[in-house]
């Protein structure tokens, strides 16, 4: 049962992670919440599953042509340095202390999300809305402007 529960929390990560979402952002909770592996060794199996995940999505991308290889040295020189200094950093935190670290990033990037959701959905809903009130305009330019012709 857990084998399966592993076999289906990794289609979950990977699909995730394919599609460039971050799929740790789910994997490390199922993981420490459904199947009981604690939050260190979560983060390394997630290190380790995105290792050949990472490379098919790369592949597919550098296929499609979505990648910009301008930008990958200044993002990809940081991130690299900041990986090893959390991982340090990651090694003297508590599991507990790491777990709840973890949390809150997650917390503060679901309220993140949830703006700027909100913050789209408000702007179409006034674009919508500018569109309407502009078509009246329009239709009355038009037959005016008809009408005089």
């Amino acid at each position: 049962m857990k084998v399966l529960l592993l076999i289906i929390i990794g289609i979950i990560g990977g699909v995730i992670g394919g599609m460039g979402m971050g799929g740790g952002t789910l994997l490390i909770p199922l993981l420490t919440i459904f199947v009981g592996v604690e939050q260190h060794a979560a983060q390394a199996l997630n290190l380790l599953a995105f290792i050949p995940m990472s490379g098919v999505a790369i592949a597919i991308h550098i296929k499609n042509k979505l990648v910009d290889f301008k930008q990958v040295l200044p993002i990809a020189i940081p991130a690299v340095a900041a990986g090893v200094g959390s991982s340090v950093l990651s090694k003297l935190t508590g599991a507990r202390a790491l777990s709840r670290w973890f949390g809150l990033f997650l917390v503060v990037l679901g309220i993140y999300q949830l703006i700027t959701a909100i913050i789209a959905l408000v702007g179409s809903i006034r674009k919508k809305r500018r569109e309407l009130l502009k078509f009246p305009e329009e239709v009355a330019s038009r037959h005016i402007s008809a009408s005089l012709t």
